[in-house]
């Protein structure tokens, strides 16, 4: 689907390439940081982006809440997280906005941005989407819950609690499987018995519908429809979206060993940053040289927020019980 298609204005459609190439240099520095001993873990969304930014422009940071899962850093930089902000919380900083640096890193979190911290257990943002979107409903407030978890995590017992309660009250959710192809190494045929997830949504009495996330216009307009659904009051959606895992599962993960290397060649070949690009000038969008210009800039923000983080100090000793449990309370 072309660009335009979306109905969203150049200017709109350049904000959001700009995330998304964002994202993807950070992720990489993010490795780099890895590599050299710098940062402990990492869980790459590389080949996501594309889909996660098309979905969270559907919504907004201010009156709605994000529950992402540990890939979602394209998401969750759309919502208004800096690159700074996510360098501090992958190297442990003392005003990482996500925990103050007692997550691990990829366990992202934003207040300022309805962004939810979660937990390592995979799915459990799922129930705890359906109890923010049941105080929306109870209060009456505007806004909807977007959520997400990956393909692997729907065997888990939160998942489908979450789908069923969220049916019953018809709660204004958007759930979101991004599907990637494999529970780290588990191939989706080894996974689950059905060639569409969303097909589960119609046991639950919810929306159902899959998407292309390499597809920026087709990805948009079906979360547009979902918040605005969920805003007006008819219930929950499921998204199936198809993206790529250009990446092993993690930093402590080699896919070479279980995946075909024509298949990873193939898969970078059709990156879905490329495609993109290639849209953004078949459109006239944007030029080779406008593209060249934002990569540049792209590149020394990284580098600067990559020495603010790192500049920023380590939390102190004494403080490590800080923010984890409640003080003062009767």
């Amino acid at each position: 689907m072309d660009l335009k298609q979306s109905k969203l204005s150049n200017k709109e459609i350049i904000a959001a390439y700009k995330v998304i190439k964002e994202t993807r240099k950070l992720d990489e520095r993010l490795w780099q940081l890895n590599r050299i001993g710098k940062s402990t873990f990492n869980i790459s969304g590389q080949g996501a982006e594309v889909g996660q930014v098309a979905m969270a422009m559907a919504f907004n940071s201010q009156e709605d809440y994000f529950l992402p899962y540990y890939r979602d850093m394209a998401a969750v930089m759309s919502f208004g997280t800096t690159a700074k902000d996510i360098l501090m919380g992958s190297l442990g900083k003392k005003d990482d906005p996500a925990s103050h640096g007692r997550q691990m890193p990829n366990h992202y979190g934003d207040k300022a941005n309805n962004v939810i911290s979660f937990s390592s257990t995979v799915t459990t943002q799922y129930p705890l989407a359906t109890g923010i979107a049941l105080a929306l409903q109870v209060d009456k407030k505007p806004g909807a819950v977007l959520t997400v978890t990956g393909e692997g995590s729907t065997a888990q017992g939160d998942f489908h609690e979450a789908l069923n309660f969220a049916g019953v009250k018809k709660l204004p959710v958007v759930f979101v499987i991004e599907n990637n192809g494999y529970a780290i190494s588990t191939p989706n045929d080894q996974e689950f018995g059905t060639d569409d997830l969303s097909s589960r949504a119609i046991g639950y009495g919810i929306q159902g519908r899959k998407v292309d996330g390499r597809d920026f216009a087709e990805t948009y307009l079906a979360f547009k429809e979902a918040a605005e659904f969920a805003k007006a009051g008819g219930g929950s959606t499921l998204i199936v979206m198809d993206v790529d895992r250009l990446t092993a599962h993690s930093s402590d993960d080699d896919q070479r060993v279980y995946r075909d290397k024509a298949e990873i060649e193939e898969m970078k070949e059709n990156d879905c940053i490329l495609m993109m690009e290639e849209q953004l000038l078949d459109e006239n969008i944007l030029t080779i040289e406008e593209l060249q210009e934002i990569t540049t800039s792209i590149d020394q923000e990284i580098e600067q927020a990559t020495l603010d983080a790192e500049a920023m100090p380590d939390p102190e000793a004494s403080e490590i019980m800080t923010h984890i449990y409640e003080t003062g309370g009767h």
